[in-house]
């Protein structure tokens, strides 16, 4: 959903706001993605019992945070959006007391921090961000952001050349794009929250798993041997 399409003028500020200050040099994390994020939140709002206006609010501003996802303090990227989201959110109009519930749900955004969600708007940000990170776009999301860290390192590969793991090699999903699905990706679903998330979130899980199965498939086949 583009700024225009937003129901209130303070959101409309508000995306004007962030597509200013977030980061350009990634695919996966762009403001089409905060976008979705937003759009998703505050259509499981109601569900959870969260206010619509603020998870929209706390999706546009929840990758405020340019921290490297390859680097060692990834896990702190969720407080550290939520750090830089309450000038933004007063200068669109947010009152004291929307900004602190929404830096709350921000800081507990992250699935790297582990954290538990800051009550029913942390759970519909949570449920919005991990549903864009499953199913086709979370595919093509995967693929850009290891692009990204690829480009940053010189290190890494799509697949390890051993694929698929066996049990006999750490995974790492730094270097290897496709270690991020069992990391992380396939255990997004079953996560969920809200009943319309885990119904999209299963739908998005099957998609997934047949790309990651296909994947793995397609690299064993071209290793040096196969039949």
């Amino acid at each position: 959903m583009s700024g225009g399409g937003w129901a209130s003028a303070r959101l409309q500020t508000l995306d004007a706001l962030v597509e200013e200050v977030l980061p350009r040099d990634d695919l996966s994390h762009d403001m089409h993605h905060v976008r979705r994020v937003a759009a998703w939140a505050a259509r499981l709002a109601p569900e959870l019992g969260a206010d619509p206006e603020r998870a929209a609010a706390a999706g546009l501003c929840h990758d405020l945070d340019p921290t490297p996802k390859e680097g060692p303090d990834r896990a702190a990227g969720g407080a550290r959006a939520a750090a830089a989201a309450p000038t933004l959110l007063r200068v669109a109009g947010f009152e004291d007391d929307a900004v602190q519930a929404i830096c709350a749900a921000i800081t507990t955004c992250s699935w790297s921090a582990g954290a538990p969600p800051a009550g029913p708007l942390g759970a519909c940000l949570q449920d919005a961000d991990r549903l864009d990170a499953i199913g086709a776009l979370g595919i093509a999301r995967n693929m850009a952001c290891a692009a990204v860290m690829h480009r940053r390192s010189g290190q890494g590969a799509l697949v390890h050349p051993t694929d698929p793991p066996g049990g006999a090699r750490p995974l790492d999903d730094r270097r290897f794009a496709a270690d991020h699905y069992p990391i992380k990706l396939l255990r997004l679903a079953a996560g969920m929250h809200s009943p319309t998330a885990r119904a999209e979130a299963a739908r998005r899980h099957g998609r997934l798993l047949a790309f990651y199965d296909a994947l793995l498939d397609e690299a064993a086949a071209a290793q040096p041997g196969a039949v």
